[in-house]
């Protein structure tokens, strides 16, 4: 019993930095996104809308940013998880065709890992 006990505890040991090191390379990654999404608390809408606690949020619920039609017929019923805006980092349109967001996504999977990363506990 004891020899499966140790690695899973190094195992849980190590996960912590290696989500922080997530975090930080998805902050890098993430500059391609700031141009349009701002992710301070409180800071104001941009292009698109603030993704400060986007993650557990509806899709399409961020006060005061006023939304595609597509996204508010289709995007309402999507929570944002990892799954979900994986998909959506990937490929925006293939998730909700017709929204306004015109960026082709993130092709690699690790990077748009890293930017669900720092989506989910921002890196100051």
């Amino acid at each position: 019993m004891l020899k499966f006990v140790a690695p899973l505890a190094a195992a849980l040991v190590l996960a912590a930095p290696a989500q922080a090191q997530d975090a930080a390379a998805g902050k890098r990654a993430f500059l391609k996104c700031a141009a349009c999404h701002s992710i301070a608390k409180g800071a104001p809408n941009k292009i698109g809308p603030n993704l400060f606690g986007v993650v557990g949020r509806k899709a399409g619920t961020a006060p005061g940013f006023r939304y595609s039609a597509a996204m508010k017929a289709k995007g309402t019923g999507i929570t944002w998880d990892a799954a979900s805006l994986d998909k959506w980092l990937a490929r925006p349109s293939a998730v909700i065709p017709g929204t306004s967001m015109a960026f082709g996504g993130v092709p690699n999977a690790a990077e748009r890992a890293s930017i669900i990363a720092y989506l989910k506990k921002p890196v100051p």
